[in-house]
């Protein structure tokens, strides 16, 4: 049985935006060839902690995947960020992944400490905590995707499928 990941990705949420970055390149993603595991793609989540939360937890007990890649947009990032961990209030919650081995390699992906303090880090901080409490042995991990120009467009596909593969 193949190995299931599940990737998410944001509407927009300023008047200025015409697509998220994030949702652009899971877009991407999709329009290449098979791959030898099976994507779950969770398109255009609503920019709400409440709302895009409750919607990928459902997602993760439905589809049990091995790994999640719960993807936003940086508009003022100019690569990929990986982020390790997620605050809420106090608490914080990191990832088990072991992100310095998962970057390596990568050219245009950076391991970050800030998820953002928005919806991004919220949606995070809530799945973490959701497969904390389940107990599950899921991979999980937060990336955040810069708006996507014909200068780092390559780069950024080719980073995110080395992410896919090393997570499969």
């Amino acid at each position: 049985m193949p190995r299931k990941l599940l990737l998410t990705s944001f509407q927009t949420w300023l008047p200025h935006h015409t697509s998220n970055s994030s949702d652009d390149l899971l877009e991407k993603i999709a329009q290449q060839e098979s791959f030898p595991y099976s994507l779950t793609y969770l398109r255009q989540l609503p920019v709400d902690i409440l709302q895009a939360s409750s919607r990928v937890i459902a997602t993760i007990e439905n589809l049990r995947p091995d790994s999640i890649l719960l993807c936003g947009m940086a508009e003022k990032n100019t690569q990929l960020t990986v982020e390790s961990c997620a605050t809420c209030g106090d608490t914080k919650l990191s990832t088990g992944v072991d992100l310095q081995q998962l970057v390596a390699g990568l050219t245009v992906t950076e391991i970050s400490d800030d998820a953002g303090k928005f919806v991004c880090e919220g949606l995070y901080y809530q799945v973490l905590k959701h497969l904390q409490g389940r107990n599950f042995n899921m991979n999980c991990i937060f990336v955040h995707v810069p708006l996507l120009t014909v200068d780092n467009l390559s780069g950024v596909v080719a980073d995110f499928n080395l992410l896919i593969k090393k997570l499969a």
